[in-house]
């Protein structure tokens, strides 16, 4: 059995230390041992570090990696759970494209303001319905910024 210090997992796979520390505290990594004061841990948690970092990039939580392993160790991995993760990812770029969509229009529409400009007044009207969506389902709002400017004038306004 070929055995890493946590130093060497850590620089391996580009996990920090502290990483490495509270996955193993959590249970999706294992430690074998220590030498001194460094955890030990078997060579194949770089693999099992890469599986996470997978799930990670995917979207996954912590808690549903770590159930994506039996308690041997070995992956176990549902496959209506990945295309379930894959429609929502789905969903998502299909948002963010219509967002660039909308953004590139407004920046390059010929009309004198953005407030004249058809499309831009449907992405507002879409903006706001979803605000309303989210406040009807319980979801906390998108904070609003607002400058100093409109505070200012928000405050002498008398309301």
């Amino acid at each position: 059995m070929n055995l890493l210090d946590i130093t060497a997992v850590a620089r391996r796979s580009g996990v920090p230390a502290s990483t490495l520390r509270f996955y193993d505290e959590i249970g999706l990594i294992e430690s074998v041992g220590r030498r001194g004061m460094r955890r030990l841990f078997d060579s194949g948690v770089l693999e099992r570090l890469q599986l996470i970092a997978l799930g990670r990039k995917a979207g996954f939580s912590l808690q549903e990696i770590g159930a994506m392993f039996a308690s041997d160790g070995c992956a176990r991995i549902d496959r209506a759970q990945l295309a379930a993760k894959a429609d929502e990812l789905n969903r998502t770029i299909r948002k963010l494209i219509a967002l660039r969509d909308g953004l590139r229009h407004a920046a390059e529409c010929p009309a004198s303001s953005h407030m004249e400009c058809p499309t831009f007044q449907r992405m507002l009207r879409l903006a706001g319905a979803n605000q309303a969506r989210k406040r009807r389902i319980g979801l906390p709002p998108m904070r609003e910024s607002v400058s100093p400017r409109q505070r200012a004038r928000k405050n002498t306004s008398g309301d």
